[in-house]
């Protein structure tokens, strides 16, 4: 169990796990949250790039899909092992069933429901999107957003993201519904 900062008197029981499309804004809200909560902040990307020595990029162009995502599940998996914090996931990791059950086993998904325009309009001018690496990335990104939605609606808890909020506003929307769904997650000290 982490226990936050004395002035917000926060506790937080388990990971929480931000899931959703790219440019939803889990690392930016996840970082941000982190420290109004005073916990650690963790991305599976990051932590995947550090061990393999290469970006998301290269391990899809040098091994494929498939092999980055065995090693997203492992890195997800020990992730969740450690202190409870704040994990942000890549948009693709909340598509299989064994990360959806470890991730509501061991920690909460939340996912940050960004719509398609939101979204196109945070992600339109990154070189670092493999999966949007096409002729047509916006036509892409609609039919990723498509067949993602149904399957990020099983979330534990859903978080809508706005045009306009700030990442503190995002946070603590973060906050408010965790504590009024999940007081096992994150709970107010008495």
């Amino acid at each position: 169990m982490a226990e936050t900062g004395a002035h917000n008197r926060l506790i937080l029981h388990k990971t929480i796990v931000f899931v959703g499309m790219m440019g939803a804004g889990k690392t930016a809200v996840g970082r941000t949250l982190a420290g109004h909560l005073g916990v650690v902040f963790r991305d599976s990307d990051h932590e995947i790039e550090e061990a393999a020595n290469m970006t998301i990029a290269e391990i899809f162009a040098r091994d494929g899909e498939p092999f980055f995502r065995r090693k997203e599940h492992q890195v997800i998996d020990r992730l969740l092992d450690g202190t409870p914090g704040i994990l942000s996931t890549g948009g693709g990791a909340f598509m299989s069933p064994d990360n959806r059950r470890i991730m509501s086993a061991k920690g909460v998904s939340v996912w940050l429901d960004a719509d398609l325009d939101l979204l196109w309009e945070r992600v339109r001018h990154k070189s670092t999107r493999p999966l949007l690496r096409t002729a047509d990335p916006k036509g892409t990104l609609r039919d990723l957003f498509e067949a993602r939605v149904p399957v990020y609606a099983g979330a534990d808890v859903t978080v809508k993201s706005e045009k306009g909020l700030s990442l503190d506003a995002m946070a603590r929307r973060v906050t408010e519904t965790l504590l009024a769904e999940r007081p096992d997650v994150l709970e107010r000290r008495s």
